[in-house]
């Protein structure tokens, strides 16, 4: 695809980044096949095609409007169509760049600004998301139906973490909505790494990965939590941890990407690239540990979601089902298993009726092969799923701790 950068967009940091991948794009289509806001909407500016060339249209100087953002917003993110691409289009790093002009050029509405404001002041601490969940318990009969639909009914009490040391270290990133809505997740890791002679090292400040911030209007902000984060894992680096392990496919999806998107940074680059690259799904440490020999087999008969962060941005599609496999589970057959289930991170909030359709046909899909349970790898996916009502949904790795139990 020929481009003519605006002067104007000339000027950007990422300007060149955005040239290369719009000279990328030949323009066939084939990643329409696979988006889900296409499928659903069977609008061309509703699929990635159509997004790259709003995007492209902008930079060249054209005006970014109102539909221009919402077609943008409507995009989950979800990587889909870099699986799909030949031509190997680097769609979600445009999108960004596209979003990050627009949003500076079209002012949101009051209501999505205190919407948008409020997930990030809420969302990335910890503390004030656990609080946040207690009061709303208390006033869920009051809520509106969606908004009481969503809210986490009986979570799960975390058990027992391990308090030995094992001789192999790893840092684990707690996340940031995950210790409310699923406390157990996490423990249920460290018990489970520790049975494999492996401990975690806990590191109080790390906080949120930052995706929240940088893809709610807010780049900067997110960047810089990347940047906190760096700081406070990279002494335990030095010192020996084998590597950064994440329970939730969407914050390691991020942390992967830290080195391109500190890149240009002199005082980040060569860290951030470090960090990337121990950065590791849960999966990817069991799966070269010898784990059954500690289960018991069982038929048990589940449905894995994959989540979009998992398999076309990590890369690492039929990991989890190939190991829960060699655990002796039962998983039944996913029609469709490549499509988003609407979660998206915040995505569920700012387009909840698109998020619910997409939910819904997933769980049509998980159901389709008559599961006692479904398990994912992805907090925000669990929870969305889950706020359906349905077939209950719970995190794999609890599943293989009960199993180990």
């Amino acid at each position: 695809m020929q481009t003519t950068l605006s002067d104007t967009a000339k000027r950007l940091p990422r300007a060149e980044e955005a040239d290369s991948i719009l000279r990328t794009c030949v323009h066939c289509g084939f990643c329409n096949a696979t988006c889900p806001t296409y499928l659903l909407l069977g609008d061309e500016l509703d699929g990635p095609r159509g997004r790259i060339y709003q995007i492209k249209q902008v930079l060249e100087g054209h005006p970014a409007t109102a539909r221009t953002q919402l077609h943008l917003d409507r995009c989950l993110s979800c990587r889909n169509c870099e699986t799909t691409c030949p031509s190997g289009v680097d769609f979600h790093n445009l999108l960004d760049i596209g979003r990050a002009v627009v949003n500076q050029a079209v002012p949101r509405s009051p209501g999505q600004r205190l919407l948008r404001q409020g997930l990030r002041a809420m969302a990335p601490n910890p503390g004030r998301f656990k609080a946040l969940l207690q009061i709303g318990a208390v006033f869920r009969p009051l809520m509106p139906r969606d908004l009481e639909a969503k809210w986490p009914h009986d979570i799960p009490p975390a058990g027992q973490r391990p308090t030995r040391r094992q001789a192999r270290r790893v840092l684990m990133l707690e996340g940031c909505v995950q210790p409310g809505l699923s406390p157990n997740t996490n423990a249920a890791a460290a018990r489970v790494l520790d049975r494999l002679g492996i401990s975690i090292t806990a590191v109080e400040q790390a906080g949120c990965c930052g995706a929240l911030d940088y893809h709610l209007d807010a780049q900067e902000q997110g960047l810089k939590r990347a940047r906190q984060n760096i700081d406070a894992w990279w002494p335990a680096l030095e010192s020996g941890a084998e590597a950064i392990v994440q329970t939730a496919s969407g914050c390691g999806a991020f942390i992967k990407d830290y080195g391109h998107l500190l890149k240009d940074d002199p005082a980040y680059a060569a860290k951030a690239e470090r960090v990337s690259a121990r950065a590791r799904d849960l999966v990817e440490v069991l799966r070269e540990e010898p784990l059954e020999r500690l289960c018991a087999a069982t038929e048990r008969r589940i449905a894995f979601h994959c989540p979009c962060t998992l398999q076309h941005a990590q890369k690492l599609g039929g990991a989890v089902e190939e190991l829960l496999t060699r655990l002796g589970f039962n998983l039944t057959s996913v029609p469709d298993s490549h499509l988003c289930c609407g979660s998206a991170g915040s995505y569920s909030l700012t387009q909840p009726l698109l998020a619910r359709q997409l939910r819904d046909n997933k769980l049509n899909a998980l159901e389709s092969g008559r599961p006692t349970l479904i398990v994912t790898a992805n907090i925000g996916c669990q929870s969305h799923l889950g706020s359906a009502g349905r077939t209950p949904v719970r995190h794999w790795i609890e599943l293989v701790d009960e199993t180990l139990r």
